[in-house]
């Protein structure tokens, strides 16, 4: 019969590590006011609207087809972002 492994209780140290750790695949903290959204999923956010909406533009302008967004998490507002004919 092969022996059990003795289970190790965290100490600080190794909390210490798992709180340095990246964050890999966990959701990332939001860090400015305005996400930018494509096709429904958060890919950045910014302090400024005109950053965001920038920064969607060139998404937009590069991939026609796809949805992209300027979501304001303070006022609740989502502003559409839309190619000039």
């Amino acid at each position: 019969m092969a022996a059990r492994a003795v289970a190790r209780t965290k100490t600080t140290a190794d909390q210490e590590e798992a709180a340095q750790e990246p964050l890999g695949q966990r959701k990332r903290p939001e860090t400015g006011q305005f996400c930018l959204l494509v096709d429904r999923h958060t890919k950045a956010s910014y302090a400024t609207c005109e950053a965001a909406e920038k920064a969607g533009l060139v998404i937009k302008k590069g991939h026609p087809i796809l949805h992209v967004s300027v979501y304001d998490a303070v006022e609740g507002v989502s502003k559409v972002i839309k190619l000039s004919a």
